[in-house]
């Protein structure tokens, strides 16, 4: 299963239902598109329905559904590709998005906008990630 050689650490260190969802529909990509970055694609978009980034792993989202603009369009315009938030839940209430920079300690997120939260979730995603992964090189 080329899924299984090809998954990303932050979804070696989340819960198996993110890990199998992902293998599976990465395994089907692959078969339909080929090998290679559209495969990975198709996989993070199924992966960002059902569940989001925090910190340096995947958690299920509380309601299933498109996690930000980009993948609720459907169709050719979809494949265009753009800007996402990067498994931030960015359709998720402002409370919800409180919640979770609060767990990651982001700074002055009392004053934040929704966007701004958005944007400060996936820096501090990026940054545990980084963490993370420096710690298993070690």
């Amino acid at each position: 299963m080329p899924a299984k050689d090809e998954m990303p650490s932050t979804l070696e260190r989340s819960p198996k239902e993110a890990q199998d969802l992902w293998a599976t529909v990465h395994d089907n990509a692959v078969e339909q598109y080929g090998e290679g970055e559209r495969a990975h694609r198709t996989a993070f978009a199924a992966l960002k329905h059902s569940f989001e980034k925090v910190g340096d792993h995947w958690e299920p989202k509380a309601e299933k559904g498109p996690s930000d603009a980009q993948a609720a369009r459907e169709g050719a315009r979809a494949r265009r590709g753009g800007e996402t938030a990067g498994g931030v839940d960015a359709n998720a209430s402002k409370t919800h998005l409180y919640d979770v920079a609060k767990r990651l300690d982001v700074k002055g997120r009392s004053k934040m906008t929704k966007d701004e939260l958005v944007e400060a979730i996936g820096r501090a995603n990026d940054r545990e990630s980084r963490k993370a992964r420096e710690r298993e090189a070690h």
